[in-house]
């Protein structure tokens, strides 16, 4: 917590090709909307389900059923669906085709910070894939991402021809796991108090504000 402005900054540690994560974003905005005493500065970090993906991504199918089995993969598909339910989340998996990697999309949201505009920008990264079935690798779709959301699309179009942020995505991913995150969503509230999963609203709303009652003693403890 910043002690002079009295804002919980709060880290959303995801991954855009996470189903999990879609529904822990939904699930925070429900909490975050229910705050009333308390101002939250969100923070998008990343992390990678799997660095390992080719560049140009690979069948999603193939590898789901490779993975868990037909069956194994249409029961994780119906509990994603169940846990979904009240979130306004129209899941769509017959629609996607391929698993991209997700570096771009990590650099995307990264740069979306300096416009503020973070949040909606994993929102339509979410909406494109699991709703769209859109390859949120390409960067034609990311640079309508980035359009929609009101970044300067030539600039964001000169970054993605470079390397800028590549290391620092690796970075701020090896500094997740060095936390303890092996999965996601993962939320780090005042760099301290990390919470697991996706959680219903009413328990994210306790942790923020325990992890507030307590980064505000410790605030005036150090003052005093």
């Amino acid at each position: 917590m910043d002690n002079q402005t009295g804002v919980l900054h709060l880290d959303i540690i995801s991954d855009v090709i996470c189903p999990w994560c879609f529904i822990g974003k939904r699930k925070l905005d429900a909490a975050l909307s229910e705050l009333d005493d308390m101002r939250v500065n969100l923070i998008w970090r990343p992390f990678q389900l799997d660095p390992t993906t080719p560049v140009e991504g690979y069948d999603r199918r193939k590898q789901m059923e490779k993975k868990f089995g037909a069956e194994g993969a249409k029961q994780l598909a119906g509990n994603i669906l169940a846990a979904a339910e009240g979130t306004g989340i129209n899941f769509a998996f017959n629609k996607i085709d391929r698993t991209p990697n997700t570096m771009n999309a990590h650099r995307l949201i990264r740069w979306a910070a300096s416009t503020g505009n973070q949040h909606q920008v994993a929102e339509t990264l979410f909406c494109r894939y699991f709703e769209a079935g859109e390859d949120i690798g390409d960067i034609s779709v990311l640079l309508d991402v980035a359009r929609q959301s009101g970044m300067d699309t030539n600039l964001v179009g000169r970054l993605f021809e470079s390397d800028a942020d590549i290391q620092q995505t690796r970075d701020d991913d090896a500094a997740a796991r060095d936390l303890g995150v092996a999965g996601v969503p993962a939320f780090l509230a005042g760099g301290k108090f990390l919470l697991l999963g996706a959680q219903d609203s009413d328990h994210l709303l306790r942790f923020f504000k325990k992890a507030n009652e307590k980064l505000t003693a410790q605030a005036a403890a150090d003052a005093g």
